[in-house]
């Protein structure tokens, strides 16, 4: 049997990574078990997890692969502020200490942690490195379910690239072409976010959710003056507006002058509708250069099936237009595609290259996403009992129809079952549900539980085979990664005064049959659910069905704005008492919020960092 481990680290969203004989067996981000969100340090506690969980020593691992490497983007640092010199130094002078005395020497410094794990553990060249696309790639093309694809990773920047193409064929990857830094199409869309005044690597999703309530109004301003798109999707950014590549913020004054306006200061701007437009407006950029890239990759390669990672393949409405334009015949994004897959990606690049192992099946390797840390019935009630919890202890059945019955009473329950996810987003083991029929849901959810915006959108859960009943997709859709349409039949048509409406005042419109989960251009970011890989989420769903015939129920990560996904029973209570949820369920455990001592609930989500 062969060991790999992958790790992901020190830029963001530090991760973990366990394959056996090329089966992925465990993964987990560092940020669930610190709290702290986007945690970018080593990953000790994720690593610690894995090998307890898999009974090993990290002597007994064969292989541990770092996500990129580091030299190569130390290369990309140095003639990056040599071409913008003099300009830049202040970023130059604080970021070259922390290369020079940690990240140069990356296999050091990880050899010195990696030993407190183990003291036997003395053979540094067990560590090698992968590059940062090719790790991406790796991780969208290796667990997909297609035996050739073309895999399309858009992200910020690894060492040079920031857009790559590559094709997949069996256990090859071949890097065909490359986008390099400073031209990159994530760092357009933090640039954006930035001036928006959300945060960078954490905000994207915000402009994203933000985007639908204005109207595309600086589309060709940003055509014109930022951007420059060829035909074949290429692109270069006219860098005299933007700041990111030597300097301490993300864009310029000039940058300011094009949109007539400053930066939005969150503390004290409002949003107003210039600033849904300006979301709007970069979307419709994304979307455009996103399709023109897809279409013209068909036209070269002829290849039907399309694999995405990278941070930019988050952006499910993208991902949807791909979809509803069926440039390709079939899309797999990968769950964790952001830098925490990057882990995954290196353990699974140097087992199929370095080591020439074969793909000996063509399915969806990633089971359901669901390789995180899990908790027996016992360990659940010895941590509610330290907690002085009220609980009752009820079986399967009878958790599954009690839950159902109290989300079709319009009571919001946390859900905590099974293995946690890997990647961004709650699929049914650390969720929050609720209703899709209720009108008011989504802003009671987002103001009362979630603490956020009211704007912000939520998504259906629905089962596998239910799906194109009520929306226009007829594909898999189990990460949470493709947003369609909700089926006409489904929709509410909006009044004529309705449609005269603009920005926020959108939201308050009943636009179909689930109209918590319904955007307000009809369509919703859909996760199909299947028996095979979640059969008590499944089997819920299929309950509430039975009571309400509606086989959808609203999912959200079970967390608060500024806090990662609840990991731990621990977690979890806290969020529960913290928040206004009614019903918490745990393993086969039910809480109702009356019935806890008011004395444990505490605003603890002081301890957590806004994004």
């Amino acid at each position: 049997m062969t060991t790999i481990l992958g790790i992901s680290a020190f830029y963001h969203d530090s991760a973990a990574t366990l394959i056996k004989n090329g089966e992925i067996v465990a993964a987990a981000q560092e940020e669930r078990f610190t709290r702290i969100k986007h945690d970018s340090n080593y990953p000790f506690n994720a690593i610690k997890y894995i090998l307890d969980n898999s009974n090993l020593k990290l002597n007994q691992i064969d292989h541990i692969v770092f996500f990129e490497k580091p030299f190569l983007k130390f290369e990309r640092l140095l003639e990056t502020y040599m071409a913008f010199a003099p300009k830049g130094f202040k970023s130059f002078s604080l970021s070259m200490p922390i290369w020079l005395r940690e990240k140069l020497f990356q296999k050091k410094f990880l050899f010195e942690n990696l030993k407190k794990h183990d003291e036997n553990f003395k053979d540094i060249e067990k560590i090698k490195f992968s590059e940062h696309h090719y790790s991406h790639a790796a991780s969208a093309f290796f667990p997909s379910p297609f035996e050739e694809a073309i895999v399309l990773t858009l992200d910020g920047v690894g060492e040079w690239a920031t857009t790559t193409v590559a094709l997949g064929k069996r256990n090859k990857l071949t890097m065909l072409k490359e986008i390099h830094f400073p031209h990159s199409l994530g760092l357009l869309y933090s640039a954006f976010t930035y001036y928006l005044g959300f945060k960078v690597n954490s905000g994207e999703y915000k402009v994203m959710g933000l985007a639908p309530y204005g109207e595309p109004k600086y589309k060709d301003l940003i055509f014109k003056k930022l951007i420059d798109l060829k035909n074949d999707g290429s692109f270069r950014l006219n860098m005299k507006y933007f700041n990111y590549a030597t300097g301490l913020t993300m864009t310029n004054k000039k940058f300011n002058n094009i949109f007539k306006n400053p930066n939005r200061n969150p503390k004290k701007d409002n949003l107003t509708q210039f600033h849904m437009d300006i979301a709007s407006s970069v979307q419709a950029v994304v979307e455009e250069i996103i399709l023109k890239l897809t279409k013209s990759l068909v036209k070269e390669y002829k290849i039907k099936n399309l694999c995405l990672a990278g941070g930019v393949a988050l952006n499910c409405v993208a991902n949807g237009k791909i979809h509803k334009e069926k440039i390709f015949e079939d899309i797999w994004v990968q769950p964790a595609a952001g830098d925490a897959g990057g882990s995954l990606g290196a353990a699974l690049a140097y087992w199929h290259k370095e080591l020439n192992k074969p793909r000996n099946t063509f399915k969806d390797l990633m089971k359901g996403s669901y390789l995180g840390p899990k908790f027996t019935d016992d360990d659940v009630e010895k941590e509610l009992k330290n907690l002085d919890a009220k609980y009752k202890k009820i079986n399967q059945n009878e958790i599954i129809s009690l839950t159902a019955n109290e989300i079709s009473k319009n009571k919001i329950v946390g859900w905590f079952q099974g293995r946690m996810e890997f990647g961004p987003r709650a699929l049914g083991a650390r969720s929050i549900l609720a209703d899709p029929r209720s009108r008011n849901m989504q802003k009671e959810l987002n103001l009362k539980i979630k603490f956020r915006e009211s704007f912000r959108p939520f998504a259906p859960s629905i089962l596998k085979d239910e799906v194109n009943n009520w929306f226009e997709l007829n594909e898999d859709s189990p990460y949470m990664l493709l947003v369609a349409d909700i089926k006409r039949e489904k929709q509410n048509q909006m009044t004529e005064d309705e449609k005269k409406l603009f920005g926020i005042d959108k939201l308050n419109i009943k636009r179909s049959e689930i109209p918590a989960v319904t955007h307000v251009d009809y369509s919703a970011r859909i996760q199909t659910v299947s028996r095979d890989t979640n059969k008590k989420y499944y089997d819920l769903i299929n309950k509430f069905k039975d009571k309400t015939n509606c086989p959808v129920i609203v999912n959200t990560s079970f967390n608060v704005r500024g806090e990662p996904i609840v990991n731990t029973p621990e977690d979890a209570f806290n969020c529960f008492m913290g928040t206004e949820l009614d019903n918490l369920v745990i393993g086969n455990c039910y809480l109702i919020k009356e019935y806890q001592n008011p004395a444990l609930k505490k605003d603890y989500t002081k301890n957590f960092e806004l994004d």
